[in-house]
């Protein structure tokens, strides 16, 4: 195929050992396309990418460049944490569905610099759009200047899911993929903070707060009724554990867990970076695309342990037998990422 030849022997190892794999995991319906339709979207000049042309190595060549050198510490970290989730997502999965377009909604692309970004809320999404905004172009000036409601505004970056089956592999096989996760309940924690306990999220809290309020509050006032404006963190955690709640409908995206929004064990991501080192690891993407001066939004580091402190208290009026369950429903993100049970939890 046409992109072979501008590949390093690394990366075209990767691309042509993955391919079987994506091609099974992405059986769409529809016509067959043929052969030369997977070079399609890549000859068009228009998308202005220079790796494409062959002036530069592309990000994913770049990092596979790295493997194949002396690693910095940083890219050793990151090359344990692409070890890690490939053996658990062997240990742990075996029959695993095939995906639907819907499913790669949260795959954002950049057609310019050759990325995939699986965006997951409450991980810094919001700035991660921000800057994704920037690097294809759809915007210009210091990313941290763009509102929120325009970095979340719908089709403000293409998804993988908008692309053809064909196209949706070439991307697989050849970008770059990264996501950012967090410690769940850190993220749980901040999601409920958010949604129900600041006055700016009264659309959600219609939504959603007077749903959780008229099934788990008995004699519920009228105005929390109409308003589902006080919802209790007990009351949100009994909503997400009641079965009723994701057979009536998916979990929202703000407290879905990782897993379930990217697919880590069906779709290979090159880098996987944490909120918890989010400086160092957003650095380390932005030094591979080639865009070392490109400033990430926001302050150094995120305060983990001012999240970690919030998280506990929230948690400490809730039984030990629903801090198992919950632990239970988002345990798959626990392990996959590497992360150990909250030393708060009371788990026996």
């Amino acid at each position: 195929m046409a992109l072979a030849g501008g590949l390093g022997p690394a990366a075209q190892q990767r691309s042509w050992e993955t391919q079987a794999r994506y091609i099974q995991a992405l059986s769409f319906p529809g016509p067959q396309l043929p052969p030369n339709a997977l070079v399609t979207a890549f000859e068009n000049k228009s998308l202005g990418s220079l790796w494409l042309g062959g002036e530069r190595r592309s990000p994913l060549q770049l990092l596979y460049d790295l493997d194949q050198s002396q690693r910095s510490a940083l890219a050793e970290v990151h090359r344990q944490r692409r070890d890690l989730l490939r053996q658990t997502c062997s240990r742990l999965t075996r029959r695993q569905h095939l995906l639907r377009p819907e499913d790669l909604r949260h795959v954002l692309v950049d057609d310019v610099h050759g990325l995939l970004y699986c965006y997951v809320p409450k991980v810094a999404c919001t700035n991660w759009k921000r800057v994704l905004l920037v690097l294809s172009g759809r915007a210009r000036g210091d990313p941290h200047a763009i509102p929120s409601h325009q970095a979340h505004a719908p089709d403000s970056l293409p998804s993988l899911a908008d692309f053809t089956p064909a196209q949706i592999n070439q991307r697989l096989r050849t970008y770059l993929a990264f996501l950012f996760v967090r410690e769940p309940f850190e993220r749980l924690a901040s999601a409920y903070r958010n949604k129900f306990g600041r006055p700016y999220s009264e659309a959600f809290q219609r939504r959603y707060g007077t749903r959780i309020v008229r099934r788990l509050r008995p004699r519920a006032h009228p105005d929390a009724l109409a308003r589902g404006h006080d919802v209790r963190f007990a009351e949100f955690l009994g909503y997400l554990l009641d079965p009723r709640t994701r057979r009536d409908e998916p979990f929202n995206e703000h407290w879905e867990r990782a897993h379930a929004l990217c697919h880590p064990c069906r779709l290979h991501y090159d880098v996987v970076g944490k909120f918890e080192t989010l400086a160092e690891d957003a650095a380390f993407v932005l030094d591979l695309v080639g865009e070392p001066g490109l400033r990430f939004p926001g302050p150094p580091s995120p305060r983990g342990a001012a999240a970690g402190d919030q998280a506990a208290r929230l948690f400490q009026s809730i039984s030990p037998f629903y801090q198992r369950r919950l632990f239970d429903l988002y345990k798959m993100d626990f392990l996959l990422f590497n992360y150990s049970a909250p030393s708060y939890l009371r788990l026996r």
